[in-house]
């Protein structure tokens, strides 16, 4: 289903694999990413380098292309198939992510999803999370990896759906990625492969934030 324009799948496929595979495809996205916190002007202008981020998780139904050896059932939001675990800067743009079987608690998510985070950025040391992150968690990502996870929680009493404080922006971002049909469910034989899509997706918004393309944008534009 390729466009005319492009090679062979074949080859298409050996250079996604291979870029996965090499790093050349973490190493763009993370460039990517320095240019576009960046390029922001005035009073949200941002260093290169992050410090702080938001943590969430979205579980999506496996199509039958998924192997039952890496999908699960979650039983909260009664889907079968993975659940893509996603750590964001305060601005939204993508840091890590990690893909798993639907049916791991966030919390187990969380502590891989930390872990690697601390790995790849060793400068982020505060995470906003929710409550389903909150317990052991908290005290293991500060001792381990010193990295301060902070529970925002719902208001009490509160009821129906309510923006809350820097959570939104991880909840957008995972929004963002609902936009690319690819990432509407997950119909990749390998975990690591959906992590790829979701990196090139956010590759993808980027490049439209640093050089936006020519023309006027549907949402700008006027009826006559």
């Amino acid at each position: 289903m390729l466009p005319r324009d492009f090679p062979p799948w074949q080859t298409v496929y050996w250079y996604f694999t291979l870029w996965r595979t090499d790093g050349t495809l973490d190493r763009l996205h993370d460039a990517l990413r320095e240019q576009t916190r960046a390029k922001r002007s005035g009073r949200q202008k941002k260093d290169p380098a992050p410090s702080a981020g938001v943590v969430d998780s979205q579980s999506l139904r496996g199509a039958d292309t998924v192997g039952s050896d890496s999908r699960g059932y979650d039983a909260g939001k009664k889907v079968n198939g993975r659940k893509r675990h996603i750590v964001t800067d305060t601005i939204g743009l993508l840091l890590v992510v990690v893909v798993t079987a639907a049916s791991v608690q966030d919390r187990d998510g969380g502590r891989a999803i930390l872990k690697q985070l601390h790995a790849s950025l060793p400068g982020v040391r505060h995470i906003w999370a929710d409550g389903a992150y909150a317990g052991r968690l908290v005290a293991i990502a500060k001792s381990a990896w010193r990295i301060t996870v902070e529970v925002v929680r719902k208001p009490a009493g509160q009821r129906g759906f309510s923006v809350l404080p820097r959570r939104w922006v991880v909840e957008r971002t995972l929004a963002w990625m609902m936009r690319w049909r690819r990432l509407v469910r997950d119909y990749e034989r390998l975990p690591e492969t959906h992590e790829a899509m979701v990196k090139w997706a956010m590759v993808g918004l980027m490049l439209n934030r640093i050089a936006p393309p020519p023309g006027p944008k549907p949402w700008s534009s006027k009826r006559k």
